[in-house]
């Protein structure tokens, strides 16, 4: 049984989103980082390679890049370029590439299904990247780079997501310079996150 859980996202103000949104952390090294993020102080690369701001720190996997992290996450939300949810949401993500999309449940899962099996694995990962990102979300206390999963298409969870895409106006909506489209929902109907909640129950793995 597969659990998904709502949660309290910190997220993009809608005005900045388009200069938040950055590729994942790890496509890319420091250089090509810090050339993506320079001249726009909002671009998510200041939190999930703070090292760039830290031009006399040559190892990324050393304490004051961590601090630095939490420290850019606190700024941001400070001065509301980023914001936090008041109560625990789902949402819905869709990507759109050279006219392919693909749509998915933004929430949580839980570390323990990874470990048993109900998450099935499908790469080794490397020790020291596993460290750094558990430092790194232990510091910011935030889960600063989300994990792709899938599951076995249900078309009660599909009719469920297509039926709020079609009825909501989304949360954001715009073409990265890449021109890959991304759009976001916020599911505020806690009815229909529960429902979300329950399918994802039956659902043998992730």
């Amino acid at each position: 049984m597969a659990i998904v859980r709502p949660f309290c996202a910190v997220r993009p103000a809608k005005e900045y989103a388009d200069q938040v949104i950055s590729l994942p952390y790890d496509v890319m090294n420091r250089e090509e980082a810090a050339n993506m993020a320079e001249g726009n102080p909002y671009s998510f690369l200041h939190i999930c390679r703070s090292e760039i701001d830290l031009p006399d720190v040559e190892n990324p996997y050393t304490e004051p890049v961590y601090v630095k992290a939490r420290q850019n996450i606190d700024d941001m939300l400070a001065n509301e370029i980023l914001i936090r949810d008041p109560e625990p949401l789902l949402y819905i993500y869709k990507q759109v590439m050279d006219g392919r999309s693909q749509t998915g449940i933004v929430g949580c899962v839980a570390v323990d299904e990874y470990l048993n099996n109900t998450i099935k694995k499908h790469e080794f990962t490397r020790v020291e990247k596993e460290l750094d990102r558990i430092n790194h979300f232990d510091r910011c206390n935030t889960n600063t780079e989300p994990v792709f999963l899938t599951y076995r298409d249900d078309k009660r969870l599909r009719t469920l997501i297509e039926g709020w895409v079609n009825g909501h106006a989304p949360e954001y909506d715009f073409v990265t310079k890449d021109g890959i489209g991304h759009t976001l929902w916020a599911i505020t109907d806690q009815g229909v996150n529960n429902s979300l909640v329950s399918l994802f129950g039956e659902t043998d793995a992730l």
